[in-house]
């Protein structure tokens, strides 16, 4: 089953050709800049990908490693994308707020656990990896 997703203005609007069974959270000092808060999200692998409306996109190379994309129309953070090469290139990471309905997934992970703000915590236990684990699977050599 597919799910649909977009930004706050619908100039543009994904498809993800599988169902997301797991959701995760980001405590980087990044994606609390770009989301606001915690960035939860959900990987969709290249092939199983359909946007309409690109050229609505606007695209930030954040890192070495990947690039951030959002609306230039509203403004809406939509997706990080792995850019560097190895066996996660062109790896979307979509806000878990864009998908327009969830269903049953459940957040699984937390990703750069030791800059996570004292102020907050979930109430499921999660798998949690720190700085030096998440550049160690992700960030090129």
């Amino acid at each position: 089953m597919s799910k649909t997703g977009g930004c706050l203005c619908g100039a543009v609007t994904y498809t993800l050709k599988d169902e997301p069974a797991e959701i995760g959270a980001c405590h980087c000092n990044m994606c609390r800049k770009w989301s606001g808060g915690i960035y939860i999200g959900l990987e969709a692998k290249p092939d199983a990908v359909e946007i309409k409306g690109a050229d609505n996109l606007t695209t930030y190379a954040s890192s070495e490693w990947a690039e951030r994309a959002f609306c230039k129309t509203c403004g809406s953070s939509l997706y990080y994308r792995v850019t560097a090469p190895g066996p996660h290139a062109g790896t979307y990471h979509f806000g878990a707020g864009t998908v327009d309905d969830l269903g049953d997934a459940k957040m699984t992970g937390e990703l750069f656990i030791d800059n996570k703000p004292k102020g907050y915590s979930f109430a499921e236990k999660t798998h949690q990896m720190t700085t030096d684990e998440v550049m160690a699977l992700f960030a090129p050599e």
